[in-house]
C-alpha cells in the first residue's frame, strides 16, 4: 500500500503541533531538539520537514495555534461578560487555569518560551510583538467600550491601562512558572483588578 504524502489531515496536522508546541512550552525553542519534536509528533524528520517546514517554522505554528486559544478565552469571559470587573476575573482566572494545566505548570507559552528566542530569530521577534500588540488591542477595546459604559473613569489613559492589563497577564504567567501556587495567584488576580480598576 503506498503511504499518503504531502501535508496530513487538518486534525492530525492539529494535533500533531499541539504535541510540538507541548514540547517547546516545557523546553523552550533552543531547547527543543528534532528527535523531541519527531517523538513527540509521532513523524520521522522527513515527513515534519514537508508538511511542516524546519523547526522555527514549527515553533511560530505552535504559538499561532496557542494564540487561538487564548483568543476564545477573551471572547468567552472579557467580550461576553457586560462588567469589565468580571470579565477580567473570569478571563485571568481562565488564563491560569490554561497555564496550570499541563503536567508541570508551564506558564504561557508564548510569554515564556518566545523572549528568549528573539535576539536569535528576528521572525519570533515579530511574531511576539504582533502578539503583544495584538492583546493590546483586545483589550483596549474592551476598556474603551467600558468607558463609554461608565465601569471606568472616563479620564483614565486607556492605552496605558490596557497594556498594565496585559502586564498582569505576563506576571501570572511568569509566577506560575516559578512555583507560585493557584490559590494565592487567585487573589493576586482579585487584589490586582481592584487596584488597576478602581472598585466598582
Amino acid at each position: 500500500m503506498i503511504g499518503q504524502r504531502g501535508r496530513p489531515k487538518l486534525y492530525e496536522s492539529e494535533a500533531a503541533l499541539k504535541a510540538a508546541g507541548t514540547v517547546f512550552w516545557a523546553k523552550g525553542f533552543s531547547g527543543t531538539s528534532l528527535d523531541d519534536l519527531s517523538a513527540a509528533m509521532g513523524m520521522n524528520r522527513p515527513s515534519i520537514y514537508r508538511a511542516f517546514g524546519d523547526k522555527e517554522e514549527i515553533y511560530r505554528q505552535a504559538l499561532n495555534q496557542f494564540g487561538t486559544i487564548m483568543d476564545k478565552a477573551f471572547k468567552r469571559t472579557l467580550v461576553q461578560e457586560k462588567d469589565i470587573r468580571k470579565g477580567l476575573k473570569k478571563f485571568y482566572r481562565e488564563a491560569l487555569d490554561v497555564y496550570s494545566s499541563e503536567e508541570m505548570a508551564l506558564g504561557c507559552m508564548v510569554w515564556s518560551t518566545a523572549p528568549a528566542a528573539t535576539l536569535i530569530h528576528p521572525e519570533v521577534q515579530s511574531d511576539l510583538m504582533a502578539a503583544i500588540n495584538h492583546v493590546d488591542a483586545m483589550i483596549l477595546q474592551r476598556v474603551e467600550l467600558a468607558i463609554e459604559q461608565g465601569q471606568v473613569h472616563k479620564d483614565v489613559d486607556a492605552k496605558s491601562l490596557s497594556k498594565l492589563i496585559q502586564a498582569l497577564l505576563h506576571s501570572i504567567s511568569i509566577r506560575v512558572r516559578a512555583g507560585e501556587s493557584t490559590k494565592v495567584l487567585r487573589r493576586f488576580i482579585d487584589s490586582a483588578i481592584v487596584i488597576l480598576l478602581g472598585e466598582k
